[in-house]
Formats: structure tokens, C-alpha cells, sequence
């Protein structure tokens, strides 16, 4: 990764992370969309999973260049198909900003794993992001208790911030493996991990929804990745974890903004609101020290 990049190339780096944030941050507006009422509630965010990632496959099969097999790609693939399932059927059952934030516990959870299971050395900054991120997803989910709200679902919303941990650190341990073998492959794992459900539950909708399905594994998921990762190549890896917040602010906006007027429309509460931003505070106190550090130095 380049860290001393040029400002222009530096600036270029930072778009293109910024462009693949926004196209990330436009999952709920499609897993909220109404094109898929077709499909039963119980079943929905199985089908979205699964076609997200078929079509996703479409632009990542031709870009992979050095495919190979190692042990760590199991746990590797089980996780992220565990990540796209849980994450999709929380999605369509509650609102998108309490799962994106949920979600987005995951860099707490990496933390967690990579001091217990790969030594790493802990720092006050990571203590605290654990804190705050533990502090709001115990706030939203207290509230949701009482509140009696879909617990099952917003579990989910966390599980998907487990096993997108469990993603990173196998991903982590494979630095040295081409990035779109390892993403093409994730995605093909959650195809098959999941065809036994999708077969069984799939139901009809209009043609124009599968258009639908198709943008959202093209433009919602792959080329975000390959955008991601070119900017990866001119930006530091902290400055692009607070770039990347970028995602968990759009997504209800998005989702607002497209669907305010629809029934099913579900407006966060002010617990989920409140939750995410300790978990904001505890991301952003742990990245943008780094990310000044680095600005400083590249500059002085």
C-alpha cells in the first residue's frame, strides 16, 4: 500500500474510496425497495443475498488473475456468506440504519480477534473504540428490548458485524493472495452456500425487478470493491476506514429520501441514532489521530 503518495494521487485515492462508500451505502435503498414485495418477508433477505451475489459474479470472474486454495479460505467463505444472510434478512425486517451501525461493530470485533487469536499488541485507542462500540450497540439493543422490538432481527444486524470480523482477520492472514480471487470467490461460496434455500423459496416477481437485482450486485457490491481497492493503492489504511463512514451516514438518507412515502417504510428511532453515533465516536477517535499523523508527516 502506498502511504507517501503525491497530493493529486493522494486526492485520487481519496475519491475513489469516498465513490465506492456511496455505492456501498446504497443497500438499503435496494433491500427496502418495493420492486421485491413479491417475495415473502421470511424469505427475502435469503434471495437478496443470493442474487446479489450471482450477479456480482457477473464483473468479478473475468478480473481474477492468480486463483489458489488455502486452508483459511473455509472459514473465509463460511463467514461472508454468514455476513451477506444475516445482514440482508436484518435489512428487510428492520430499519437500515440500525443494521448498518450494527454492522459496523465489525473493527471492534477485528480488534477483539486479532489480540486474542493473533497476539496482536492492544492500544488505548483500540480500548476505547471498544468501549463505545460496545456502549451503543448495548443502548440500541436495551431500548429495543423494551421497546419490544424485532430482536431476532437486529441479532442479526449484529451477527453480520461478527462474521464480517471473521472476513477481515482471514482475509488479513492472506494479504498475499490476488484481492478479486478472494472476493470472486466469497461470493461464490454464498451463491452455493445459499441455492438449497433460494431454490426452495424463490418465488415470482416482474421481470423489472431482476434488472433491479442485477444493479444491485453490479453496482451496489463489485465494482465498489474494485474501485476500493485502486484507491487502497494511494491512501493509508486509516485514512480509508474514516473515509469509509461515509457508508453508515448514507444509508438511511438513501433509504429516506427513496421510500419516506412507501407503508413499509420504518424511520430509525432515536436509540439507533443515539447507538450509532458512540460507535461513530469510537471509530472516528481511533482512525483520524493516525490520519493526521499521516497528513502531517507527508506535508512537514
Amino acid at each position: 500500500m502506498i502511504s507517501n503518495s503525491p497530493p493529486s494521487k493522494a486526492w485520487r485515492g481519496r475519491l475513489l474510496i469516498v465513490l465506492a462508500a456511496v455505492m456501498w451505502s446504497m443497500s438499503g435503498f435496494f433491500a427496502k425497495a418495493p420492486w421485491f414485495d413479491g417475495w415473502a418477508p421470511e424469505s427475502r433477505g435469503v434471495l437478496l443475498a443470493f442474487f446479489r451475489s450471482l450477479f456480482a459474479l457477473i464483473i468479478l470472474v473475468p478480473m481474477v488473475r492468480r486463483p489458489e486454495f488455502r486452508p483459511a479460505m473455509i472459514p473465509m467463505t463460511v463467514c461472508f456468506a454468514l455476513m451477506v444472510w444475516s445482514f440482508m434478512t436484518a435489512m428487510v425486517s428492520i430499519p437500515a440504519a440500525s443494521v448498518i451501525w450494527l454492522q459496523y461493530l465489525s473493527p471492534a470485533w477485528v480488534m477483539l480477534g486479532a489480540v486474542t487469536i493473533l497476539k496482536d499488541r492492544v492500544r488505548g485507542a483500540d480500548v476505547r473504540m471498544f468501549l463505545f462500540c460496545i456502549a451503543g450497540v448495548a443502548l440500541i439493543l436495551a431500548m429495543e428490548l423494551r421497546a419490544g422490538g424485532n430482536l431476532p432481527a437486529t441479532a442479526l444486524a449484529v451477527l453480520s458485524g461478527i462474521t464480517f470480523a471473521g472476513v477481515v482477520l482471514t482475509i488479513r492472514s492472506m494479504s498475499d493472495v490476488d484481492s478479486a480471487w478472494l472476493i470472486t470467490l466469497n461470493h461464490a461460496a454464498t451463491v452455493l452456500l445459499l441455492l438449497p434455500w433460494a431454490w426452495s423459496s424463490h418465488q415470482t416477481i416482474q421481470v423489472s425487478a431482476y434488472v433491479a437485482l442485477g444493479a444491485f450486485g453490479v453496482i451496489q457490491m463489485s465494482i465498489p470493491y474494485i474501485v476500493f481497492a485502486r484507491g487502497l493503492r494511494r491512501v493509508n489504511s486509516a485514512e480509508a476506514s474514516m473515509l469509509i463512514l461515509i457508508e453508515p451516514i448514507l444509508v438511511p438518507i438513501w433509504v429516506y429520501l427513496a421510500w419516506r412515502h412507501h407503508p413499509s417504510y420504518d424511520a430509525p428511532q432515536w436509540w439507533t441514532l443515539a447507538g450509532g453515533g458512540l460507535i461513530f465516536v469510537g471509530l472516528v477517535q481511533r482512525y483520524l489521530p493516525a490520519v493526521i499523523r499521516n497528513t502531517r508527516r507527508r506535508f512537514l
